[in-house]
């Protein structure tokens, strides 16, 4: 049916931060697309891409912004922080660094995004247990701390990826249902019930800017 790409409920508007070479895209492309070993390309701007998943019954659809870790693209990218419902947070459990520069990422999303957004702290590259650097117990803490959602993933294996995405629309959708969330606010990041207009194409999507590229 032609209808079909409209059957959603609600948008809601992702954003993925973090270093650059933490596996933001790789979490991103996992669904769908194959994994290449030890090879996932490094953002240049910033990546955009949908998904649907279903939460309490509801079909919801997803736009996602991947953003490049790199500092010289910092400027390009704060811009896509406005308007997010919620905000993946990722470092590299074997790279105490990409941890490390957490509080600063934090500092950004808390800035930019609007005082609903969720975020959820994402430690991927749990598969490499034996070269991990960061223990599972001090990121749960940094994000109880900071009242984040928490959990480690592998976008090589594919552990806890799915969770990822999922977790952040149930708090978010459960920020709608008991009113914390305000549909009406231009910065909520939600919209409700789309439609097709006449041409077929949703008018509300988004289109990826040219020199937001992925290389």
């Amino acid at each position: 049916m032609t209808t079909a790409p409209y059957n959603y409920s609600y948008i809601f508007k992702y954003i993925i931060i973090g270093d650059m070479g933490v596996g933001k895209s790789c979490l991103l492309h996992h669904s769908g697309v194959s994994f290449m070993e030890d090879y996932c390309p490094h953002t240049i701007g910033v990546e955009f891409g949908t998904r649907i998943i279903e939460v309490s019954g509801q079909k919801i659809k997803l736009q996602i912004w991947d953003t490049a870790g790199q500092e010289r693209f910092r400027a390009v990218t704060r811009s896509y922080y406005r308007g997010a419902a919620g905000a993946l947070m990722v470092y590299d459990i074997t790279r105490r660094s990409t941890y490390n520069h957490l509080s600063s990422w934090l500092t950004d999303a808390r800035n930019l995004t609007n005082p609903n957004t969720v975020i959820i702290l994402i430690g991927n590259k749990a598969d490499l247990e034996a070269q991990r650097d960061v223990t599972y117990e001090e990121a749960k803490q940094f994000a109880e701390e900071n009242g984040l959602l928490f959990l480690e993933a592998s976008a090589k294996t594919g552990e806890n990826v799915e969770d990822a995405f999922l977790e952040a629309a149930k708090k978010i959708y459960q920020n709608i249902q008991d009113g914390s969330l305000d549909l009406n606010a231009a910065e909520s990041g939600v919209q409700h019930k789309p439609s097709a207009p006449q041409g077929g194409r949703l008018t509300s999507e988004p289109q990826p800017q040219k020199e937001s590229c992925s290389c």
